[in-house]
């Protein structure tokens, strides 16, 4: 098993335990993507919090440690959503090497997509 595999299959075994101890069996996917986007983006917010984006504020030094604690976190919602989607670990994967590929075409102009003529 590849270490994504196993991120998917860890964050599955932890969902499927906070539906049955919180008794949460009865909500829909719609609603569950719903929720994961609104904790993800505060999620977000606390990583901004870790970079010093307040620019009216004297800055601080950047605490790496909370700062990649910032991004498991994000992981481990983004992670859920491509759960609660259905997307495995592999089907993800898939998606992402096409949408790299993508990104490339299109900073070198070989794009169907218009906008990214060179």
């Amino acid at each position: 098993m590849d270490k994504l595999e196993r991120i998917f299959d860890l964050q599955k075994a932890f969902n499927d335990e906070l539906v049955e101890r919180r008794n949460l069996k009865d909500i829909p996917m719609e609603q569950w993507i719903q929720m994961q986007t609104l904790a993800t983006i505060s999620e977000l917010s606390e990583l901004l919090d870790e970079v010093n984006f307040k620019w009216w504020k004297n800055p601080k030094p950047v605490d790496q440690e909370a700062l990649r604690e910032e991004l498991v976190d994000l992981l481990h919602f983004f992670v859920s959503m491509c759960l609660s989607s259905g997307m495995d670990a592999e089907e993800l994967y898939e998606r992402y090497l096409k949408k790299n590929q993508e990104n490339f075409d299109r900073q070198h102009g070989l794009s169907k997509k218009p906008g990214y003529e060179i």
